[in-house]
């Protein structure tokens, strides 16, 4: 299974972003719709911590304190792709984010991660 994470960088306080994943390797037969999809981050010196969570079925979204209210995550089964698209953006959001999916059995994966800042 392969990821490409996108849309990261250096931001002001205020502003947005919005982060790409695109999952390719699936096994045969199946796609997004088969996975629940997470999104993580992981600020400096701290624990990685879910901030959005898109269940396989019925297109619930669960998101953190932190970020709710704030960030939008969504999935394109078709182009087989999340997004996080995040707004008002703070300091305390910097950190690397990180896309994951899970199967129904014990499929678990990662992407690599991309880098968000957010600093005046």
């Amino acid at each position: 299974v392969q990821f490409v994470e996108s849309g990261g960088g250096l931001v002001q306080p205020g502003g947005s972003l919005q982060l790409s994943c695109k999952i390719s390797g699936l096994d045969p037969g199946s796609d997004l719709r088969d996975y629940g999809t997470r999104w993580y981050r992981q600020a400096p010196g701290q624990e990685r911590e879910a901030v959005a969570t898109l269940y396989s079925s019925g297109g619930f979204i669960n998101y953190s304190e932190a970020a709710r209210g704030r960030f939008t995550a969504s999935k394109d089964f078709r182009r087989s792709t999340i997004y996080l698209h995040m707004t008002n953006l703070k300091p305390e959001d910097t950190g690397v984010y990180y896309c994951r999916a899970l199967g129904a059995g014990s499929e678990d994966y990662w992407g690599p991660g991309t880098q968000v800042t957010v600093s005046s």
